[in-house]
């Protein structure tokens, strides 16, 4: 797709990441609960084309603690699809959350992207086609786990919910502990749902859908 080169001025939204000490550690109901009844949910709500106006409702928390970033998804959606089951696959074409990170130790940027049943596409890019995706190992390190089963689904009516939840090391993204701040956006996007939609946290002034601006991305400062 193609991109302004001189992109439009927008105001980067800003939050902070609350500290929960060894999140990293807890079981997976454990992580739910502690982030559902502690964090505040920050929608991502941003419809930034005109030409795809269709906005499911969909929100993020935000943890982290010494040594990982943890994230969950809450969304409701009229389609919940999920066709990719093979790491680094496809997922944006089905029910996909994103986060993506600018380097926090140099050039470049990750982006994690999972689909509602959990299937991921991790990498690091130096730009939208350049990029070094996650190999098995690290892939196996990027914790996820949801309300879905990972089996595929293609499910249609008014309200459908799932959850989804990430836990990142910040080893994999070459930090020895928390950094002060990322810079990082949040996405929602269904390129295969029956409505196709391309919706961001952390606004984006370009001419047509793309994630892969960090530009635009927000910030989080690590409470």
């Amino acid at each position: 797709m193609k991109t302004s080169t001189q992109p439009a001025s927008v105001q980067r939204k800003h939050i902070e990441a609350r500290f929960i000490r060894k999140i990293e550690q807890l079981r997976d109901d454990e992580i739910r609960l502690v982030m559902r009844d502690r964090l505040e949910s920050h929608p991502i709500d941003c419809v930034n084309w005109s030409e795809f106006p269709y906005a499911p409702r969909v929100s993020f928390r935000i943890a982290h603690s010494d040594d990982a970033l943890a994230i969950m998804f809450e969304v409701e959606e009229e389609h919940v699809r999920a066709v990719s089951l093979e790491s680094n696959g496809p997922v944006w074409e089905d029910s996909c959350v994103e986060f993506f990170v600018k380097n926090p130790a140099g050039e470049g940027y990750f982006n994690f992207e999972v689909n509602c049943i959990g299937t991921a596409l991790a990498a690091f890019r130096r730009s939208r086609t350049d990029a070094d995706h996650f190999d098995a190992e690290r892939m196996a390190c990027v914790r996820r786990f949801g309300s879905l089963p990972h089996v595929k689904i293609d499910s249609r009516g008014e309200g459908q919910r799932w959850w989804m939840v990430e836990v990142i090391p910040f080893a994999l993204l070459g930090l020895e502990c928390a950094p002060k701040q990322i810079e990082a956006n949040f996405y929602k996007c269904g390129d295969r749902c029956d409505k196709t939609h391309f919706l961001s946290w952390s606004p984006i002034a370009l001419k047509e859908p793309n994630f892969h601006c960090p530009e635009f991305f927000g910030v989080v400062e690590m409470a």
